[in-house]
């Protein structure tokens, strides 16, 4: 390293590009991966039974296939879900993840589905609006689809 003086650096260190080890950027999670939540917080249904149903349009982004599922709109879930049984009937592709995500009862009890280790990337059209989601691949019993609040 060529020092002039002790405020000017050689030119070419400057230009070079930053060093980041390999392990580092083999660590990296993607993208998806951290948009997830560690822990989720899932309610299928109200007790006063006011929740909001909408017929919505989902469209898998690898393969661009178009569904029409009915979507519960519930503000107390944490993240969205899909059915498990809808996903594995349609043939729609899942990314498996890498740790599973536990899944917790609106009262803190653990959910008895078990854990998270499916999602899928879609497209969520409702109307004139669209949205790309990461949707939780769960068993959700009679919904086929949660929107949380995320």
């Amino acid at each position: 390293m060529t020092i002039e003086d002790s405020n000017t650096i050689d030119s070419e260190l400057v230009d070079a590009p930053p060093f980041i080890p390999l392990v580092f950027a083999l660590l990296r999670k993607p993208k998806w991966k951290k948009r997830l939540f560690k822990l989720l917080s899932i309610s299928t249904l109200d007790v006063r039974g006011t929740s909001l149903l909408l017929l919505v349009e989902i469209r898998t982004m690898n393969t661009s296939k178009l569904y029409s599922i009915k979507a519960l709109l519930d503000s107390r879930a944490t993240e969205s879900f899909i059915d498990r049984d809808f996903v594995y009937s349609k043939g729609i592709n899942t990314w498996t993840l890498l740790c599973n995500i536990l899944v917790f009862n609106i009262d803190g009890s653990p959910n008895e589905a078990g854990q998270i280790s499916k999602v899928i990337d879609i497209l969520l059209c409702y109307k004139t609006h669209s949205e790309r989601m990461l949707l939780a691949v769960f068993s959700l019993g009679k919904q086929s689809l949660i929107l949380g609040y995320n």
